[in-house]
């Protein structure tokens, strides 16, 4: 019985259509990697930019995206702040007015993400599935709050600044007191003036 034998062209041409498939998919996969969301946090202190990591925190960065693209952390402030540990907001205005957040979503400490300084994590209150609107940048090493280290759930970290390290240790320095019922309020309000998601040339490279 005859058999077919491919020549060393068609074999040649076969290789190099499997390499340009695997490249491409190499390329795809690079520029997924790189597209981590980025926002500005435009503050009365300054510009913070976040890298969010929605591949190890895909549930809280879709949340803390629906909440910059519908506005809500416009107008709300940095309402404690503690140095030697981290700087809080997003759920609240300079009246000290809660505003309403969406509803509560699960935890995703158990990442692999750490609660190193200058990464951005979600407050919560004891229910490890509790977090919604409020957020809080660490601005030291906290890794007593990462899930490893904890036997109530951690707090979940899902970004980083990628830009604006020095407008939080301003604000971390801030004045403090106590008021409106809570401690370690600045004593001029930080205020969130905006939070915009970043595209094109906006994006830090």
């Amino acid at each position: 019985m005859l058999r077919f034998k491919p020549s060393g062209a068609g074999v040649m041409a076969r290789f190099a259509f499997a390499a340009a498939v695997g490249a491409s998919t190499l390329l795809l996969s690079a520029a997924a990697f790189a597209a981590d969301p980025q926002v500005a946090l435009k503050t009365s202190m300054g510009e913070i930019v976040l890298e969010l990591d929605q591949e190890k925190a895909p549930i809280t960065v879709d949340n803390f995206l629906k909440y910059v693209k519908s506005g809500f952390y416009k107008g709300t402030i940095f309402h404690r702040v503690i140095d030697g540990f981290m700087i809080q907001g997003g759920g609240m205005d300079a009246r000290f007015v809660n505003r309403k957040p969406r509803p509560p979503i699960k935890n995703e400490s158990n990442n692999g993400l750490s609660n190193a300084a200058y990464t951005v994590a979600m407050a919560r209150e004891d229910n490890p599935d509790s977090a919604t609107s409020q957020f809080f940048i660490n601005v030291v090493d906290n890794f007593g709050l990462d899930a490893i280290n904890r036997v109530d759930g951690g707090y979940t970290v899902f970004g980083k600044v990628v830009k604006g390290k020095e407008v939080v240790d301003k604000i971390k320095g801030t004045l403090v007191d106590d008021t409106h019922g809570y401690q370690n309020v600045p004593v001029t309000p930080v205020v969130i003036e905006s939070a915009t998601l970043l595209k094109g040339d906006k994006v830090v490279k």
